[in-house]
């Protein structure tokens, strides 16, 4: 599959699509774990982040280890996205869990 990838010059945009869909798969992610456990979650987010810095240093296949590294700086990204999306709760733009108070 790999070398199907590279023959026919399309290392580059399935790297795209691949970000695309992590960027994508992050949005509801962090959405869902501000709803659910609040910022508290900005640790989990880290740990996933230097797991896959640590996988794509470990991977050798240039397509997996650059979307290992797209993954580990989504998780990083996300980190600053739970405290803002707690702000964006607060300002009601997203609903509160009741549950949790």
């Amino acid at each position: 599959m790999i070398d199907f990838l590279t023959e026919y010059n399309l290392t580059g945009l399935t790297i795209g699509i691949a970000t695309f869909l992590i960027i994508g798969l992050f949005h509801p992610l962090v959405i869902k774990a501000e709803y659910y456990f609040g910022v508290r979650c900005w640790w989990a987010f880290l740990v996933g982040g230097f797991v896959f810095v640590a996988l794509s240093l470990i991977i050798s296949n240039i397509i997996l280890s650059t979307i290992m590294g797209v993954i580990a700086f989504s998780c990083f990204w996300s980190i600053l996205e739970v405290f803002a999306q707690k702000k964006r709760v607060e300002k009601g733009w997203f609903p509160s869990n009741p549950k949790r108070k």
